[in-house]
């Protein structure tokens, strides 16, 4: 079972986001969240030829995969979540703080691929996975306000999810960066059950 992990992990997403695909709360906001989410499924799918992580990286991976998707089935400020939103007094949906804090397990299949391929020292691979997830944190948080303008309208203010936040997206880079701490920690005492994957040998001209 253990073996076949990642591509029964890949086929449960796939369905799960069949059903979400269907009847969204807006179709424009689901196309605007999910284009970065089929963009990701792909590139690690395509990618598996040639490098295959772990399990455990696999795993983290998809959390933001299908959190995402909820969030652009419902759009992120309307996902069923009043629960928690009660059971912790909160103010507002955090829904989305959750995706956000997903996308920092990124760090750990970018700190496993730098490590089997012993391409940095593992300080720097710790630094480094952690300096990229915030780089992509804040690149995405600026792709957010450019859509929100572009489109206007109800659109735009789902897309954004602020929900009347003024520090939302300083609040979500945040969570992002806590992710990102998390999955190094999770990744450290890991390192060493990994078998190193070298780099092929480059030829000579």
């Amino acid at each position: 079972m253990a073996r076949w992990f990642p591509e029964v992990l890949a086929a449960t997403f796939l369905v799960f986001f069949a059903i979400l695909g269907v009847s969204p709360a807006s179709r424009a906001v689901w196309w605007a969240e999910n284009i970065p989410v089929m963009a990701v499924f792909l590139f690690f799918v395509v990618a598996s030829r040639w490098f295959r992580f772990s399990n455990p990286g696999y795993a983290l991976m998809a959390v933001w995969l299908f959190l995402h998707t909820i969030g652009g089935h419902y759009t992120f400020a309307n996902v069923p979540f009043g629960f928690v939103t009660d059971l912790f007094g909160f103010s507002r949906n955090h829904f989305d703080r959750m995706a956000h804090f997903a996308v920092g397990f990124y760090a750990f299949a970018l700190a496993e691929y730098l490590w089997r391929r012993r391409l940095a020292h593992p300080v720097v691979i710790a630094v480094f996975s952690v300096t990229v997830i915030m780089a992509v944190a804040c690149a995405y948080e600026i792709i957010e306000w450019w859509y929100a303008v572009a489109e206007g309208g109800e659109a735009g203010v789902e897309f954004l999810g602020s929900q009347g936040d003024v520090w939302d997206a300083q609040k979500d880079m945040l969570a992002d960066t806590l992710g990102a701490l998390l999955a190094v920690g999770l990744f450290w005492p890991y390192r060493h059950r990994l078998p190193v994957t070298a780099a092929a040998p480059t030829r000579p001209a």
